[in-house]
């Protein structure tokens, strides 16, 4: 069975290429020429770098694929940016990218068995706020990112074609080793300071990024995955603040400076990260959109049909993913000992 990974080099990419070869699929990585291959070493692994931004010469280029090596049995399309100095840039590559790539991959010939889409829990959008109920795939999509937005568009896109059957994954709060986001906190608290947003707490979840790539290979192998979508969390609802004590038992670190920052100081700040970052030309974590996220306080999401049709239960709840993340942290000289 073969199988293309878009986005290959990226952080949950890199994952998905470690699983599939794995689970002994004939791999493919859909990376750029100028993309950084130093987590896919792996001699099995086979290289495509696809036009997405020129419909005819992809058409011809997975034309010629389909003659040369048959079409994907599998298609794990990860490809897409999370942060960028041109917002407009999320709409080009998350959304517009992918419906060239989809009519591409019919016109030539080279559909797949199964589509999955990697998305994101922010094309939803913000939860309740007052009662925290999780949030279910019948609430309406309401995005309120322009990454959530152009995620959500991607996944019309998706819907929409007929070439293929698909499935849409929506994970939450994806952390792991060589991820930068969430590695900035632990690398705060390692110094001894937290300083989290807003008054309320915010009721976070999250997805180990191995539990994450099985959960995508379950999809692909389980029957009853056809046309459908799921979010993807460990099941395990945490506050801010229990997140970051646990960082820090799992540090050793004895003190810690705590503070809530009021989510006006907090926009400031991410709008001056912004413009500091148009300035010097290079994307920051800190952002206007990160705002929006850091803002939201409801993260709970129900994955019972996660549950129900893949049978998935997380092999990784947070206490032993940050352990093995932080050991990788350490280990490649990203945290002190």
């Amino acid at each position: 069975m073969k199988v293309l990974i878009t986005g290959a080099s990226g952080f949950i990419g890199g994952f998905l290429v470690e699983e599939a070869l794995r689970r002994g699929y004939e791999t493919w990585a859909g990376i750029r020429a100028s993309s950084n291959r130093k987590r896919l070493q792996d001699s099995r692994i086979r290289f495509i770098d696809l036009r997405y931004d020129d419909p005819a010469k992809l058409t011809e280029q997975l034309t010629e694929h389909v003659r040369l090596y048959g079409a994907w049995d599998y298609i794990i399309h990860n490809a897409g940016l999370i942060k960028t100095l041109k917002k407009e840039n999320f709409y080009k590559v998350n959304a517009e990218q992918t419906r060239i790539f989809l009519q591409s991959l019919q016109a030539s010939g080279c559909s797949p068995k199964k589509f999955i889409l990697m998305s994101s829990l922010s094309s939803f959008g913000p939860g309740d706020e007052k009662t925290f109920t999780p949030i279910k795939q019948t609430d309406p999509q309401r995005p309120n990112t322009v990454y959530g937005k152009s995620k959500m568009l991607a996944e019309k896109y998706v819907r929409e074609q007929t070439g293929f059957p698909y499935v849409i994954l929506y994970p939450t709060g994806v952390y792991g080793p060589g991820e930068r986001d969430y590695f900035m906190e632990i690398q705060s608290i390692q110094s001894g300071i937290d300083m989290a947003a807003g008054f309320t707490p915010q009721r976070i979840t999250f997805i180990y990024v191995k539990d994450l790539a099985r959960v995508a290979f379950l999809a692909i192998e389980n029957e009853k995955a056809v046309n459908k979508a799921y979010f993807v969390a460990d099941g395990d609802v945490h506050t801010d603040e229990s997140f970051a004590r646990m960082i820090q038992d799992i540090l050793g670190k004895k003190w810690v400076l705590r503070g809530r920052l009021p989510l006006g100081v907090v926009k400031i700040a991410c709008w001056c990260s912004e413009m500091i970052g148009k300035i010097i030309g290079k994307e920051m974590t800190l952002n206007t959109d990160k705002y929006i996220i850091l803002k939201q306080r409801n993260w709970i999401c129900d994955i019972t049909p996660l549950q129900d049709d893949l049978n998935f239960k997380a092999s990784y709840p947070l206490r032993k993913g940050l352990e093995e993340s932080i050991d990788w942290y350490r280990k490649e000289g990203w945290l002190k000992h």
